[in-house]
């Protein structure tokens, strides 16, 4: 299963201006949160959009959609010694959706952010 989703990094700068770090508490644990603060203190937009598009991409994977069966907080993003991102279910939805095995993809160019994720 495939899915994928693109969304307007200034879009998501708005949406962060608007409601501030509650924003990213409607669809980031803690620790994906920590992943999108710079050095700075500062919030890595470009990285929160590609967080948003990676968990849109894997609910339309599953075929489902954010909502009753898979919410934002299912899934987690997490990165590796070596920066590339992964995504990753809540064991319960793991054996829901018999997931084998989870890859993600996220780039950002031209002010977007666009995620893939395969499913097997």
């Amino acid at each position: 299963m495939i899915g994928i989703d693109i969304i307007s990094i200034a879009r998501m700068q708005k949406f962060v201006e608007k409601f501030g770090t509650a924003a990213l508490e409607r669809f980031l644990c803690e620790k994906e949160i920590a992943l999108c603060i710079n050095a700075n203190e500062t919030i890595n937009i470009p990285r929160v959009a590609g967080f948003w598009a990676a968990k849109e991409a894997c609910s339309k994977a599953l075929g489902v959609g954010i909502g009753s069966k898979l919410s934002f907080l299912d899934m987690h993003i997490s990165k590796s010694s070596t920066n590339v991102p992964s995504i990753h279910l809540v064991s319960e939805k793991i054996s829901d959706f018999n997931i084998k095995n989870i890859a993600l993809s996220i780039s950002h160019d031209g002010g977007f952010a666009i995620a893939v994720v395969v499913i097997i």
